[in-house]
C-alpha cells in the first residue's frame, strides 16, 4: 500500500509563499502520476497540480489554470518526495492540500484517477 504524507503547511501572509512537501513510501514503483488536490472549507476538492511519476526522460505536468505561473510542482526521485512552491499567495489560497498518488494512466485532473491519498497540510493566507 503507498503511503503518502504531506508537511510544509501553516500561516503565510498575502503575498507570501510556502513549499509543501509529500513523501512517498511503500511500492512506489508502481505510481505512474502524482498530483495535488485542495479542498477549502464549504467547498468541493479541486485539482491543483500533477507530476508524471517513474518516467525517466521527460515530466508532464498540467496545472489548473488558477494556479499557473504562481505555483510550480516538481519531484526528487531519489528522495520520493514530491514538492509544490507556491507563491505569492491569496487568501483564496487558503484550503487543505492533499497529494495524491495513481498507478493508472488517465484523467490527472480528476480525483477519481487517484487510488491513494495523504491526510492533507492547512495552508492559510492571512490578508
Amino acid at each position: 500500500q503507498v503511503q503518502l504524507v504531506e508537511s510544509g503547511g501553516g500561516l503565510v501572509q498575502a503575498g507570501g509563499s510556502v513549499r509543501l512537501s509529500c513523501a512517498a513510501s511503500g511500492p512506489i514503483f508502481s505510481i505512474s502520476a502524482m498530483g495535488w488536490f485542495r479542498q477549502a472549507t464549504g467547498k468541493e476538492r479541486e485539482f491543483v497540480t500533477s507530476i508524471s511519476w517513474n518516467t525517466s526522460r521527460v515530466d508532464y505536468l498540467y496545472y489548473a489554470d488558477s494556479v499557473k505561473v504562481r505555483f510550480t510542482i516538481s519531484r526528487d526521485n531519489a528522495k520520493h518526495t514530491m514538492y509544490l512552491q507556491k507563491n505569492n499567495l491569496k487568501p483564496e489560497n487558503t484550503a487543505v492540500y492533499c497529494c495524491a498518488a495513481s498507478r493508472r494512466i488517465g484523467d490527472n485532473y480528476s480525483a477519481a484517477h487517484y487510488e491513494h491519498w495523504g491526510r492533507g497540510t492547512q495552508v492559510t493566507v492571512s490578508s
